[in-house]
């Protein structure tokens, strides 16, 4: 296609969502007084010196030798070279990025299958970022690497890599040679800002970036998608797809996939809704299917998932089923499809994966998993699929099956990996094969597997006991929640206990090791507390507890959409519900009972401060969102209006305003002790909203206010290990100084 006939190509129409165009002043909220407005100039020089002020009060309160301990403790863990070195498989190769004490921010590497196979493998080194950034003198961190597709019977070779300047979501993307290990002279080579790549072919991109004047959503991410042939500019670049600008982003990628060759666009309306299309003979078609199921495409099948009940046909597929249809048959107008799985009350799809044959589900049943494999060349009088239970996963753990490398036309096209993982289980990783059974036709798929690699023991995880529990919310719904305690607990509510939750945007929280968490919390030893019941003094160490609360995904979209805008209470409801069971049960109590959250989980445990301060003794508040009626405004927040509501719309901001911790707070009110903390470079959520509530609080003369703001690592707060440590050992060690003493 020539530049002059890409001009007279029509960008695609969206007829399901559209600008709302600007607002009048009389249309739009009153916004309160915001006496720390002055605070979301983010790298201002007067804001800057009030954070360092910030940093170092709180430095000196938490960082002293018991804190060292802590954070060296964690250090170790992270930078272990016994941890699995996690693989993914292009070619003949094995690759994996590392980070560890010699190499802060890490190694692209890779190595063979036998090689890896051993106790020490022999990794060629392919891009020393550390190295990198100490040549270029910018503090890059990887975000990892895009490989376009060889020609056949040749070996991946080119890469575009994505690099961080400061571990924000923004990336430069740089061509690679893995052969000459070298950045390609002359190659692509695009300027930072947010969007993604996708190799067309060997001289072409598809790219959505807003750099080089391409123009940015409300939410900041790209709002176009173009074609950058090698030598152009972004400018220079055609364009291929727009969105409306209160849309959330737009993005273009090519599946390379032999024989199934296709081309996409995606227009994200917000977190929920998208519209998809396939470009066919220069013009772009409409995959059609409401703007709330979620569509996937694998060679001859396309998937749906549907985040809200769909009626096709005079037939109803519930929310968070997953169905099946011919691709092409899809799009000529058939509407058959095909149920491959159906949610229940305890059951939940949280992802699936093909292999060269099969599919795999990774179901959730009340917290715990489950995987099954389906196989398309076998169904029943009705056309399912037939269905084969992968296994027994053990209780209580997280178990995720997913392909090694579907499109190996060997015998690897039907392998699996199997990472297994829980509270006081260090994760396992485990290679398998599927193939049908004997007969070849009905005794359903045989998986044949073997342990490849397992984590090493960072705590005495024999000395604890996992246990589930359910709580019960104010509108009698059962809440879920994981307690990890010592197998010597005692019932006296005098064990500090963090209680830990997220309830958002449909993320589950699984069953999880960590060493960290083992030897932060969980090894720690109280000193002498007294028990209530008089029998006297006794040492003992943390109770771990998370909250599978609504906003989640444990159970699905049903279990998410039941706390989205107007009803978000519920996840704080839910939440309430569960610290209140650990204090009633005798875990815990008022004063020994602290909360952790970060971002959606920052704002959660922010209306724990201000909604339920007579439930906790402390809370510790991460990279949170605390004013909801200017998050709209501040770095990617235009994007989670979906999640939480437009705080400009009048009738959305009297529910809002109801979780915006921002505007809870009020004097003569005994709140917990509080740690808040964030990072500059964080273009996410930002730092804007933690600074304003700590200067708040403050100002207010709230007593055990604490701030501190990393000036590096992006929404995770820390770029590499040693910040990472640092980062989770100052949340420990606030909470259990808060927590722990003789109080």
């Amino acid at each position: 296609m020539t530049t002059t006939e890409a001009d007279q190509t029509p960008l695609p129409e969206n007829d399901t969502a559209t600008t709302s165009g600007p607002r009048h002043a009389a249309d739009v909220a009153a916004e309160p007084t915001d006496e720390n407005v002055w605070l979301e100039d983010i790298h201002g020089e007067e804001q800057l010196a009030w954070v360092r002020e910030q940093n170092a009060r709180t430095e000196e309160l938490l960082e002293d030798a018991e804190y060292a301990a802590v954070e060296a403790g964690i250090l170790e863990v992270l930078d272990s070279t016994d941890r699995i070195a996690m693989v993914s498989k292009r070619g003949d190769y094995y690759y994996n990025f590392w980070k560890d004490q010699e190499h802060p921010k890490g190694l692209w590497r890779r190595t063979t299958w036998e090689s890896y196979l051993t106790d020490e493998p022999e990794w060629d080194v392919l891009l020393d970022v550390d190295a990198l950034a100490a040549a270029e003198g910018v503090e890059w961190v990887f975000h990892g690497a895009g490989f376009l597709r060889p020609a056949d019977g040749d070996e991946y070779r080119l890469a575009m890599v994505s690099l961080s300047p400061d571990g924000g979501d923004a990336d430069r993307h740089r061509e690679f040679d893995v052969e000459s290990r070298t950045f390609v002279e002359g190659g692509f080579d695009l300027p930072t800002a947010k969007g993604n790549v996708s190799w067309l072919d060997a001289d072409t991109l598809l790219v959505s970036s807003t750099a080089e004047g391409l123009p940015a959503t409300t939410s900041s991410y790209a709002r176009t998608g173009v074609k950058l042939r090698r030598g152009q500019t972004l400018a220079q670049a055609e364009r291929l797809f727009e969105i409306p600008e209160d849309h959330m982003l737009a993005m273009v990628a090519h599946d390379s996939t032999p024989g199934y060759e296709r081309t996409f666009a995606v227009d994200y309306i917000d977190f929920y809704n998208r519209s998809t299309w396939l470009l066919r003979e220069d013009s772009w078609v409409a995959i059609d299917v409401p703007t709330d199921v979620n569509i996937s495409a694998h060679r001859d099948w396309l998937l749906f998932r549907p985040q809200k009940d769909w009626e096709v046909e005079g037939s109803v597929y519930p929310a968070g089923a997953l169905l099946a249809a011919d691709f092409d048959s899809y799009l000529a107008g058939s509407r058959s499809l095909l149920v491959l799985f159906t949610p229940d009350a305890q059951t939940s799809l949280q992802s699936w994966s093909w292999t060269k044959d099969y599919l795999l589900l990774n179901l959730l049943r009340d917290v715990s998993s489950e995987i099954r494999v389906l196989d398309p060349s076998t169904v029943d009088s009705a056309g399912a699929w037939a269905s084969t239970l992968l296994d027994a996963c053990p209780p209580l753990h997280d178990v995720n099956a997913y392909a090694v490398d579907d499109e190996d036309l060997g015998a690897a096209g039907n392998d699996f990996w199997l990472v297994a993982t829980g509270f006081t289980t260090p994760t396992t990783l485990t290679r398998g094969a599927l193939t049908r059974g004997d007969d070849g036709q009905s005794s359903g798929v045989v998986s044949r597997h073997a342990e490849v690699k397992r984590s090493p023991s960072f705590f005495n995880e024999a000395g604890y006991e996992v246990q589930q529990h359910f709580a019960v919310s104010a509108d009698g719904t059962k809440v879920p929640y994981f307690q990890v305690a010592s197998k010597d607990l005692v019932l006296d509510g005098q064990n500090p206990t963090q209680l830990s939750g997220y309830g958002g945007f449909e993320i589950s929280r699984t069953p999880a090791y960590s060493g960290s968490i083992g030897r932060a919390w969980l090894e720690r030893r109280t000193v002498g507390v007294a028990s209530e019941d008089g029998t006297g003094t006794h040492s003992r160490g943390g109770v771990y507890v998370v909250a599978n609360i609504r906003g989640g995904g444990e159970y699905g979209p049903s279990w998410h959409r039941a706390a989205l805008q107007e009803n978000r209470h519920r996840a704080y409801e839910d939440f309430a519900a569960v610290a209140r069971d650990l204090i009633s049960r005798g875990v815990t109590s008022r004063p020994r009972l602290g909360c952790v959250g970060g971002s959606n989980g920052g704002l959660l445990v922010g209306n724990m401060l201000t909604q339920y301060p007579e439930l906790f003794g402390a809370v510790s508040c991460g990279v949170p969102l605390l004013d909801m009626r200017r998050y709209t405004k501040l770095s990617a927040g235009y994007s989670w209006i979906a999640e939480y509501g437009d705080p400009d719309v009048p009738a959305q901001w009297e529910f809002i305003r109801t979780f915006s911790p921002y505007h809870l707070l009020h004097d003569g009110v005994d709140y917990p002790e509080t740690f808040i903390w964030t990072a500059t470079s964080d273009d996410r959520v930002g730092p804007v909203q933690a600074r304003k509530m700590a200067a708040r609080m403050q100002a207010m003369g709230i007593p055990n206010v604490w701030f501190h703001e990393a000036l590096e690592g992006g929404h995770a707060g820390a770029s590499d290990n040693r910040q990472a440590a640092a980062l989770q050992a100052r949340s420990n060690h606030f909470l259990w100084r808060s927590l722990a003493g003789s109080n």
